[in-house]
Parts: structure tokens; C-alpha cells; sequence
């Protein structure tokens, strides 16, 4: 998956999963501070993400997680394994 599809998936679940408008979601939009995702918010979208990548999210891969393009690049990183 390219970093633009991994993208594109992930903004349809913040759209579907959490009611985030369109144009409020981009790589640079913080996930707690921008989108007002809070920390169970967090644990859902883990969730989400492992019924994507088909792999266990470990914490520790999601601890320095702040931005959307940080989703992406943790979600290739979980790919790439």
C-alpha cells in the first residue's frame, strides 16, 4: 500500500469512525489537538488499524503517534513487518 492509499483509508475511518469532516483531516492535523480525538478515541483507532494491517499494534509503536502522517507512517511501518 502507498503512503497516499494508506492515507486515504485512514481518513475514511476518522470520517466514518469518529464524524471528522473532510477537510479538517490532513497529514499534518494533530489527532488530539486538531481533530479532538482523545485517548479512548486512540484505542479505537488502534483497533481500526489492526483489522486494517491484519497485525497486533503493539503501545509502544503508537506512544510518539501525534499526527495523521504519523498514522501513516506507523501503519507502513506495521506493513513493511
Amino acid at each position: 500500500m502507498t503512503d497516499e492509499q494508506v492515507f486515504e483509508r485512514l481518513k475514511s475511518i476518522l470520517m466514518d469512525a469518529f464524524e471528522i469532516d473532510e477537510d479538517r483531516i490532513s497529514l499534518q492535523a494533530s489527532l488530539f489537538q486538531d481533530l479532538d480525538l482523545d485517548s479512548i478515541d486512540g484505542v479505537d483507532l488502534a483497533i481500526k488499524l489492526q483489522e486494517l494491517t491484519g497485525k497486533r499494534i503493539r503501545p509502544e509503536e503508537f506512544k510518539t503517534v501525534r499526527t495523521v502522517s504519523d498514522v501513516v507512517v506507523a501503519v507502513q511501518r506495521l506493513f513493511a513487518n
